[in-house]
């Protein structure tokens, strides 16, 4: 894990994820459950503050899956 990242998990299903606080108060898609969930303030001491949660839109942080052939 690179110094700048952080944990959280999915509030819907526990998955643990990581992203750079930078990218606090997204909205993303959880690669497991698929929920739509807001990325949480990094934790104090990190040097970034709090980040506000934007509504609206989801980031391309998430990459589904490929598809089986049929």
């Amino acid at each position: 894990m690179a110094t700048n990242e952080f944990k959280f998990e999915c509030p819907h299903c526990k998955q643990h994820l990581k992203c750079d606080p930078q990218f606090s108060g997204r909205q993303i898609e959880c690669p497991s459950c698929h929920h739509v969930i807001n990325i949480p303030s990094p934790p104090p001491g990190s040097g970034f503050t709090h980040a506000p949660k934007e509504r609206g839109r989801t980031w391309d942080t998430f990459v589904p899956p490929p598809r089986k052939p049929s």
